[in-house]
């Protein structure tokens, strides 16, 4: 993420809601701020904001730009989205 606009915010709410939907108890989320970490963004060759990084398992996956769009996360992270019924 980049600073502490609500945007950021928003985004980072977003992507906790999809990991404890999908993965409850089996993820760790480490959440940088370029600005405020600019050396922990560097070691894992984040040049632009917002972007997710899935490390493992294998394959490693980037998904940048709207972290708002749950389906398009899922579908990044090669997860179907839910069914209305299911959100």
């Amino acid at each position: 993420m980049a600073g502490t606009a609500l945007r950021s915010l928003r985004a980072v709410e977003s992507v906790r809601w999809i990991c404890e939907a999908h993965f409850a108890g089996r993820y760790e989320l480490e959440i940088v701020d370029i600005y405020q970490q600019p050396e922990l963004a560097e070691r894992d060759g984040i040049v632009a904001a917002p972007i997710l990084l899935k490390i493992a398992p294998l394959p490693e996956r980037r998904i940048a730009g709207d972290l708002l769009d749950a389906d398009r996360i899922l579908r990044g992270l090669n997860i179907p989205p839910a069914t209305e019924a299911q959100r």
